[in-house]
């Protein structure tokens, strides 16, 4: 089996790109974040004309996620058990399925934009009741992950050059501990290999430069049970997406199952 999580930071003007890489990468299951539509816009028609079927979580705003499945769909959940809002909304920022007898969530974590902004400590907060899924999902058996994009780069190394970070999201404490308490509650981080360099990033700023530098940062993950760790067989960073004209600023991460 093959699972990929991709953040494509709207999904209708990178629809010919999503279909395209569906073509050539052939998941079975694909995890999509940062939809900016709203779930009835979803371009459902055009990805089942692949052979997929589609469960979409979208409320026009800037989030939106979505899991695309070639080994069935079922037991589909929109959002998180006690999740917090944000300005007294929900959000659009997670849904979970079972494809083939594994057990996915795909994730859009908030940016969380400045430690002093309002929105940083949502951000700790929907973690925190993420933490809660991811407890009991685990009291199944069966192989189980998150996937997405989660805002947080786990180390130093996960970021081109900490000291350019210093006093920003993605690298605070409160939200590296909630990336370790995932860990240890029975997690593991599924790292990708790089198509290039020695470290995998999956996403660069559209900045003038960026990407070719790859000064990026590695902050969509891949946390999985050890039922679905222990079945990886290769995991990388398809960099190659991150090419050409007009493409997410996020690379998709390529995960592929002894199933």
């Amino acid at each position: 089996m093959r699972v990929a999580t991709w953040n494509v930071n709207s999904i209708l003007p990178r629809l010919p790109r999503v279909l395209d890489w569906l073509e050539h990468t052939a998941p079975d299951v694909l995890c999509l974040q940062e939809l900016k539509n709203t779930t009835e816009a979803f371009p459902a028609d055009q990805v089942r004309a692949l052979g997929y079927e589609v469960a979409a979580f979208g409320l026009g705003r800037w989030n939106g996620v979505a899991i695309v499945s070639k080994a069935g769909l079922e037991d589909v959940v929109r959002g998180l058990p006690g999740e917090p809002q944000f300005d007294g909304q929900s959000e659009a920022r997670a849904i979970g399925a079972t494809c083939g007898g594994v057990r996915v969530w795909s994730v859009y974590v908030p940016n969380g934009r400045e430690p002093e902004n309002p929105h940083y400590a949502y951000k700790v907060e929907w973690l925190a009741a993420l933490r809660g899924l991811v407890g009991a999902e685990l009291r199944e058996p069966r192989p189980f992950a998150v996937l997405g994009d989660f805002n947080v780069a786990p180390t130093d190394a996960d970021v081109w050059d900490i000291e350019a970070f210093a006093g920003a999201t993605h690298v605070t404490g409160p939200e590296r501990a909630a990336l370790t308490a995932l860990r240890e509650a029975g997690l593991s981080d599924v790292f990708p290999r790089p198509l290039k360099y020695d470290h995998p990033f999956t996403y660069w700023d559209y900045r003038a430069g960026n990407f070719p530098n790859n000064r990026g940062m590695r902050i969509d993950l891949v946390y999985g049970n050890a039922a679905f760790a222990g079945a990886v067989t290769d995991a990388y960073v398809d960099r190659e997406a991150r090419k050409g004209k007009g493409p997410s600023d996020h690379a998709p991460i390529v995960v592929d199952l002894d199933r």
